[in-house]
Parts: C-alpha cells; sequence; structure tokens
C-alpha cells in the first residue's frame, strides 16, 4: 500500500532498517487509531461487531458474535456486518499496539454494504478488497521510489514490500514458487545483508533471497555462523533455517549435514530439493522409522536418483514399507505422495492449471486402483480415494470437447471407470479412512456413514479396540457405532480402563461431527448400566481437569431423566457459550417424549433465552436422529448439512418459520454460491438438481 506523496524518514541502523522513525512520531498506537476509526463505523443495514475478546478467535465464532448482536438489538431485515478475529489481531499488531502485519476484517451479509461501509480506512491507513470470497485487508500507506523500492527506514514499507517479494506465483507443486527478482530488487536485499549480521533483522532478506537460490556462499556462513551463535541448542527455532540449509547445500558446505544430524526429520523436504546419494541414503533410514511426513521426500530423491517412473518408484517403496512393518501412515503417506507425483507430471507435460490437475488426480485415483504394479495395499487407498470422485471421472469423460483434460482419451479412462467399478467391492471392503487426517476431511466424508453395513460396523468396533487409535479416530467411531444404536458393553470395555488415562486428555471437537470421545463412552456406559458408569460419572463431576465442565452436560444424554434436562435448560437458557449443550437438550427431551426431535427444536423457535442461531443450528442437525451432526456451527461446505438442510425445508410436520429455516440454510450453502469449495466437487448433474430445488422453492 503505496503512497508517492509520502515523505521518506533518515533514521537508519546498521542494517538500513529503523526502530524509530515514523513509527516514533506517531500520535497513539496503530491500534488506538484503528479502534477509534472502527468505533466511528456503522449505520443503517451495517454492523461492526467491537473489537475482538479471546472468545472470537476464529470466523465461526465471528458470525456467532455477529448473530447475537443482530439478535440482542432486534435488527431485522438484511443485516450486514464486519469484524476481526483474535488470531488475526496477535498476527497484526504487537504488545505496544504497532501495526506488524495487514489485519484482515472478515466479513457477513452482502459484499457491497459492507464495502461501502469500510469506506477507505483510517487516516494513514488504506483498506483493500479482497473480493466476494476473501477478506478486507487494512494497511499503513507507505512510499516506494521510481524503482519500486521502500525507504529502507520506513519498518512498514520495507515489511509490505518483502511481503510482495515472497507471495508465491504458485502454490500448487510440491515447492513455493516465486516471481524472479529484478537487478535492483536483488541488489537491494543483497546490501540489507552487509554489515554486523543480527539474525532478527536479517531473517527476512535472506528469505527472499535463497527463496530464488539468491544467497551468496559468503551470505549463507556468515548466517550459519549468527545462527549458531543466537540460537544454540534451539536451532529450529529460527524461520529461515530451511532456507539456509538449501542455500548450504546448493553451495556444497560440509556444514549442511551437521545440521542434519541436529535437526533430524524436518530437513527431509529441503533435501529432497538438493539430490545427492547422502541426501537418499538420510531420507530412506528417517523414513523406514515410520516417519510419514518424510515418505514424500523419500519418493522424489528416489524418482530423482533411481527410478523416474511414479508408479515403479512407488511399488519400490511399498516393498521396503511393509518389509520393515511400517505402520498404516507410512502407506497412506507414500499414497499421497504417488497421487501429487503422477499429477504434477502430468501438468508439466500438457501444462495444465491447479484446477485440471485436480480432476487429473481424481482419473488418476480411479487408474491406480486397478494397477497390477502397484501392490494390493496402495490399490485400496487409490479405490478409496476415487469412491466420491467417480461420477466427475465420468463427467470428465464424456464432456463435449474434453479441453480439461488434455492428453487423455474418453474411452480410456471410461473403461478404466469400468475396470474401477468391478473391483471396488472387493478393495474397499473392511476399510475406512485415515482417522490421523485433518480433521475437515473427516467430516468430508462423513456422509458415507449415514447408514453403516455390517462391514463398516466391523471396521469401526476394530479401530476402537485399536490401542493406537488416537482421541480423534475414537470420537469418529464411537460416535457412529452409537448414534446408529451399534456400540455394546465390548466398546466399554476395549476402552476402559487402559484408555482412560488418553480418554481423559483434552480434544477440542467444536468443528466437527463427533463429540469428545469420553463424552459418547460416558453415554454409552450410562445407557448400557456399566459398571464403569458410576466411575466416570465421578470423573467429571470432580473439580478437576477444569477443560472438561464445558462438556459435563453433554454426558446428560445416557442416560436421561426429568432432572437432567432441567439443568441442561438452566444452561441453554443462560449466556454460557454452547458447545452442543441445546441439541443435547433436544435429543434427550425427544428421547424422554418419544418424538422426533425436530418437532422438539420447532416448538422453541421464539422461545426467550434461546439463541435463535444455535437453535436453527440445532434444527437443521438433528433431522437426522440417528446420526446428529455435532459442529457447532452450520457447515455450509458439508453435503451432510446440505442434505438435512433439505429435509427440515421438506418436512410436513414443522412449522412454516422451521421450513424456512432449513430454506435459508439451503440457498446460503456452498453448492449453490461456491460448488468449488466443496469435496469432492459436485457433478454437472448434481449442481443443476441443486439450483432446479432452489426455483422450485423461489416462492417459499
Amino acid at each position: 500500500m503505496t503512497d508517492p506523496a509520502e515523505p521518506r524518514e533518515q533514521h537508519v541502523n546498521s542494517l538500513g532498517t529503523a526502530p524509530t522513525g515514523r513509527r516514533a512520531q506517531r500520535r497513539g498506537s496503530d491500534l488506538s487509531v484503528v479502534t477509534r476509526w472502527w468505533q466511528g463505523l456503522g449505520g443503517d443495514g451495517f454492523l461492526v461487531l467491537p473489537p475482538p475478546n479471546r472468545s472470537r478467535y476464529t470466523q465461526s465464532d465471528g458470525h456467532e458474535d455477529a448473530a447475537e448482536l443482530i439478535a440482542a438489538r432486534g435488527l431485522t431485515g438484511a443485516v450486514s456486518f464486519a469484524y476481526w478475529h483474535r488470531q488475526s489481531h496477535q498476527r497484526s499488531f504487537d504488545r505496544s499496539g504497532a501495526l506488524t502485519g495487514e489485519l484482515l476484517l472478515h466479513w457477513g451479509g452482502d459484499h457491497a454494504a459492507v464495502a461501502a461501509g469500510l469506506g477507505e480506512g483510517p487516516a494513514g491507513f488504506r483498506i483493500v478488497d479482497g473480493g466476494p470470497q476473501g477478506a478486507f485487508r487494512l494497511d499503513r500507506i507507505t512510499h516506494r521510489d521510481d524503482a519500486g523500492l521502500p525507504d529502507p527506514a520506513d519498518p512498514d514499507g520495507v515489511r509490505q514490500f518483502l511481503d510482495a517479494l515472497d507471495e508465491p506465483v504458485d502454490r500448487t507443486g510440491p515447492f513455493l514458487r516465486y516471481r524472479p527478482l529484478s537487478s535492483v530488487e536483488a541488489a537491494w536485499l543483497h546490501e540489507r545483508l552487509q554489515g554486523p549480521l543480527g539474525l532478527s533483522d536479517a531473517t527476512r532478506f535472506a528469505l527472499s533471497l535463497e527463496r530464488r537460490d539468491g544467497l551468496t556462499s559468503d551470505e549463507t556462513e556468515r548466517l550459519l555462523r549468527a545462527w549458531r551463535e543466537e540460537y544454540e541448542g534451539r536451532l529450529a527455532e529460527w524461520g529461515a533455517w530451511r532456507e539456509l540449509l538449501h542455500a548450504l547445500l546448493r553451495h556444497g558446505l560440509d556444514e549442511a549435514w551437521e545440521i542434519v544430524a541436529d535437526l533430524g526429520p524436518p530437513t527431509a523436504a529441503v533435501l529432497s530439493r538438493v539430490p545427492s546419494e547422502r541426501s537418499l541414503a538420510v531420507v530412506r533410514d528417517i523414513a523406514l522409522t515410520g516417519d510419514r511426513g518424510t515418505v514424500h521426500a523419500w519418493l522424489t530423491l528416489h524418482r530423482s536418483l533411481r527410478e523416474p517412473d511414479a508408479v515403479r518408484a512407488a511399488a519400490a517403496l511399498a516393498a521396503e514399507v511393509a518389509a520393515h512393518d511400517l505402520p498404516e501412515s507410512s502407506l497412506r503417506g507414500l499414497y499421497q505422495a504417488l497421487i501429487g507425483a503422477v499429477t504434477g507430471d502430468w501438468r508439466r507435460r500438457t501444462g495444465a492449471d491447479h484446477r485440471a490437475g485436480q480432476s487429473y488426480a481424481a482419473v488418476a485415483a480411479v487408474r491406480l486402483s486397478t494397477d497390477e504394479q502397484l501392490p494390493r495395499s496402495l490399490r485400496v487407498l487409490a479405490a478409496d480415494a476415487a469412491c466420491d470422485q467417480l461420477d466427475l471421472v465420468r463427467q470428465e469423460a464424456l464432456r463435449p470437447g474434453r479441453t480439461v483434460l488434455p492428453g487423455t482419451g474418453p474411452d480410456e479412462v471410461l473403461a478404466a471407470v469400468d475396470r474401477y467399478e468391478a473391483a471396488r467391492g472387493e478393495l474397499l471392503a473392511g476399510t475406512g479412512p485415515d482417522l490421523t487426517a485433518y480433521e475437515g476431511r473427516l467430516c468430508d466424508v462423513w456422509h458415507r456413514y449415514r447408514t453403516l453395513t455390517d462391514a463398516d460396523a466391523h471396521w469401526l468396533r476394530a479401530r476402537v479396540a485399536d490401542p493406537e487409535t488416537g482421541l480423534q479416530g475414537l470420537g469418529f467411531c464411537l460416535e457412529l457405532l452409537l448414534a446408529h444404536g451399534l456400540a455394546t458393553e465390548s466398546d466399554v470395555d476395549a476402552l476402559l480402563p487402559r484408555r482412560l488415562k488418553d480418554l481423559t486428555k483434552k480434544y477440542r471437537t467444536t468443528y466437527a461431527e463427533w463429540r469428545h470421545p469420553l463424552v459418547t463412552v460416558t453415554c454409552l456406559a450410562l445407557a448400557l448400566d456399566h459398571p464403569a458408569a458410576g466411575k466416570l460419572t465421578s470423573w467429571w463431576n470432580g473439580a478437576r481437569p477444569v477443560w472438561k465442565n464445558e462438556l459435563r452436560l453433554l454426558t446428560h444424554l445416557g442416560a436421561p431423566d426429568e432432572a437432567k434436562a432441567a439443568e441442561l435448560w438452566d444452561f441453554v437458557t443462560s449466556p454460557a457459550h454452547d458447545v452442543g449443550q441445546l441439541m443435547t437438550w433436544v435429543l434427550l427431551r425427544a428421547r424422554l417424549d418419544g418424538e422426533h426431535p425436530l418437532l422438539v427444536a420447532d416448538r422453541l423457535l421464539g422461545t426467550p433465552g434461546i439463541r435463535a442461531h444455535v437453535l436453527h443450528r440445532v434444527l437443521i442437525g438433528v433431522a437426522d436422529p440417528g446420526q446428529p451432526l455435532w459442529h457447532y456451527s452450520v457447515d455450509l461446505r458439508s453435503r451432510s448439512w446440505w442434505q438435512r438442510a433439505l429435509e427440515v425445508a421438506e418436512h410436513p410436520g414443522l412449522s412454516c418459520e422451521a421450513r424456512a429455516i432449513g430454506l435459508r440454510t439451503a440457498r446460503e450453502h456452498y453448492l449453490i454460491h461456491h460448488p468449488d469449495q466443496l469435496k469432492p466437487a459436485p457433478t454437472d448433474a448434481e449442481r443443476t438438481a441443486a439450483l432446479a430445488w432452489i426455483d422450485r422453492h423461489a416462492d417459499s
């Protein structure tokens, strides 16, 4: 955010940066200036939330706060709003209130209304509009000279210049790619590294240079000495160590291998970028200890030095994985490396973009699932990856013109689809998702388990009994078994008492469809009148640990009675933050009264003390009482939430108001507005059907 009219400062330290100067001349902190401006915003149909406290940590928290404020002020009609959250605040302001990076301003409602409401920003600052799918960005106005270079004495100008240099031009490959430096930019950066080196000042300049293989041998050695002096015994804490290691390897300096020995597995990705026999040996040894994160680098180096064909290389590594009896996570890492490699190869051959690469990866998964060059273990993982994408693959093969996947013949792709469909049942029998994956990936497959086959139940039960299954995996598996009425006393026995120490650890599940596994197992023990139920209840009622207090009431669903219903009611009508208590009360009340929980939730609409936005989420979440959705807000990217929204909108036994909530949720869903953000992406037929449904209900 530059302005040629802005005057330049002249206070420069040995590195050409200034701790004083412009910031010292400001009247009040940046935070106070921004806050005063912020407090003056707002108007008809546009609302700004107060600056964040610790409870507003994410965008979801911001939308909840907005819903509460709109309800508290009794605002009706279309209301747009803007806010920032705690994470953005901590990234953007230091302890003194100085702005150290762009402040992201998130929003909801009408994009144009928010843009007009925010305006140009406070004096000395500027707002950049990130578009209808992005945040607004607030930063200080700074100056650049005719060559596009900032004044070294202006810390904001230097930061913005380096941020621009460090914005990747391609994020889709195995490594980020940056635009080349001009000669004057390179000279400016090298100048910043002259003289005595203090790493706190030198880091950003070194990063920008070495991301383009730009550090000289002399600069590399000087940075190494400074790093070892300032970070002795804690080398990994320096943010530029990967780039410096890359420079050491690139210049052939022996000290690189001392660093590799000190830092271990995290160095694998850097080693894969500078292939050598020594790099391959080091990375292979690390991978064979069961380190999943190293497998990608292992495959990359093996292809560079041994076998360039990705499939044959992966088959060779899979044999070593099996011979060393490595955990399933290593094999999953190898499959991810393989699919990335074959997709990357195709993109380089064809010049296709990232979006086409995603489509090709789906085709590749279908092909690999029946490729006899691969061991069965990798073909099973390919078959699982292809499961939800098969219709997309068939669609692309039949699309007229087929410009999306150059170099792939439709007949060959359709033949691969046929082979996949013939083999799928046998390959996927008794398998399941990666329970250690990012929880959002598990939520993406939740819709697969709305009904369970015998094979599904067997796999889930085996994972519960497996002592290696972590808390996330236990939460996922137990929730499905219990929700479908298939959890048994043996599942309690499999976990207690030998897993009790693990189960009593804190595990946040606010972004998932499942509860904390100890909540679930407690509900199961209470429902079965298991001997361990009393001990579990005592633990929940104890004073420590404090984190469990917000979850304790969720266990009341295990053996519901009127006293528990009353305690839950007191909570849900209080100002306390809801993490599933209202949903628990609705499900509990439905069981006590012998009716569908949708009817219970419907009757609550308009009840004083019940927050409307929480109740609306619960209404959608309990549409299927056999598999309630415990996510603490409506997940508009989820196929499960889309389907439940439709069921609420079309339910003949619900009030007009309840059906309208279902319809409004469906209208806001990403399947309608941002289909590319669903995983897997919808087919044309699926999207057409969704839009047709919305059109049929246009007058509702």
